[in-house]
């Protein structure tokens, strides 16, 4: 599950979570419902950090050391909630990412939308 280069694979971080739910007993607790509101409230309490910065200010966090903590933790918890529920859905998340690129590629090519900020067709 481990690759050789160190770095981790989603399935291997998947049944991390998946093992951490069971050793608490909290897989019970974790039903679609929950798990796309907990997505949403822990996506909150990313963007809660970021409350009333310009942009720019918001680019300087990656220079604060303890920002960047908060920001990871809060992104972690989001990831968590995902993988969760992929994991009681039985989505193969690592294909629905590479799935939803190639729409993404053909409903937005890069001829017509690089350097857009915006998206419409």
């Amino acid at each position: 599950m481990e690759r050789a280069d160190g770095n981790t694979n989603i399935s291997y971080i998947m049944s991390k979570v998946r093992e951490f739910l069971e050793e608490r007993d909290w897989k019970k607790y974790h039903n679609p419902k929950d798990l796309a509101e907990s997505i949403c409230i822990e996506a909150a309490e990313l963007l809660q950090l970021f409350q009333w910065t310009k942009p720019e200010e918001s680019e300087q966090f990656r220079n604060k050391p303890s920002e960047v903590q908060r920001i990871k933790e809060e992104l972690a918890d989001v990831g968590i909630y995902c993988l969760s529920m992929a994991n009681i859905l039985n989505i193969d998340l690592t294909s629905s990412i590479l799935d939803k690129l190639e729409q993404n590629k053909k409903k937005y090519p890069a001829e017509l939308y690089k350097g857009k900020a915006y998206l419409t067709s």
